[in-house]
């Protein structure tokens, strides 16, 4: 292993920076993450902190961004995917961010459109803004599409996709039942990071219901550009579910064993745009 010097004796380009380098700068090529952020005395340098400040403030803004839903349904639309605008029983932002019970269940007018549907589909897709509606916007319309273009070989009959407001990840497991889907897929922004705020999660649920606990969910997570790459998430979503098909369940006896050479439904998937 080679020899790593003291930043503080190690030389320096610029002598008469106030700036202490970390040894470890050159491991800030590999990841997004906060890690070797130098220091200015006992401080951190300008540029980390001002940096800081502008990632948490983009964090905030995910959480707290209005949810474009019609012009998710419109793109939908435009891709010949039908898709009905829902919304849980919360009231707005602010009760969404103190009242998660709320988010996961469904308004009454929601209710009642979904027990207009037809029922009995083997799949029923939801997407909902969670805790980054930004996540959603970029990533949510091409991940629908190209995982259904996917999973079109294996013959399994998909309900209209509920786009839902202010919903919570259980809101799927009502959306479900009242579809009498076997299996519930649910697209959902993800609590942001300081790196990530457009990070997506993936929750698949076999026979959803009211009362359905964590343990029976799997979950794809931190989908988006600079994560999980949304064509290897929609490879990983088609392996779940061919898997839960033929175990008839899900979670944690669902296991991720899926082989690097897999074809989903033995096709080659379709890529995102």
């Amino acid at each position: 292993m080679p020899d790593v010097k003291s930043p503080v004796t190690d030389p320096i380009a610029d002598q008469d920076s106030p700036v202490t380098p970390d040894p470890w700068a050159d491991l800030t090529r590999f990841t997004a993450a906060r890690i070797a952020l130098g220091r200015c005395g006992s401080s951190l340098p300008l540029a980390e902190s001002l940096r800081f400040k502008l990632d948490h403030a983009r964090a905030r803004d995910a959480v707290l961004a209005p949810f474009r839903q019609g012009e998710i349904a419109a793109r939908l639309a435009e891709a010949g995917i039908p898709s009905l605008e829902l919304e849980s029983a919360v009231a707005d932002r602010n009760e969404y961010l103190t009242r998660p019970d709320k988010g996961r269940t469904l308004s009454p007018r929601s209710r009642d459109i979904l027990q207009g549907q037809g029922v009995g589909h083997d799949l029923c897709l939801v997407i909902a803004d969670g805790l980054s509606s930004l996540a959603i916007h970029q990533n949510a319309v091409p991940f629908v599409r190209a995982f259904l273009a996917s999973m079109a070989p294996s013959g399994l009959s998909v309900g209209p996709v509920s786009v839902v407001r202010h919903g919570r990840v259980a809101v799927a497991d009502e959306i479900g039942a009242l579809l009498g889907a076997r299996l519930s897929v649910m697209l959902i922004g993800e609590r942001p990071g300081l790196s990530s705020p457009d990070s997506m999660g993936v929750y698949l649920t076999w026979s959803p219901r009211p009362g359905t606990t964590d343990e029976a969910r799997n979950c794809i997570s931190n989908v988006r550009r600079g994560g999980l790459p949304l064509a290897e998430g929609v490879r990983k979503l088609c392996y779940l579910v061919e898997e839960a098909f033929r175990m008839q369940g899900s979670g944690v006896g669902l296991k991720d064993r899926m082989a690097p050479g897999y074809l989903p439904f033995g096709r080659e998937p379709a890529l995102p745009e």
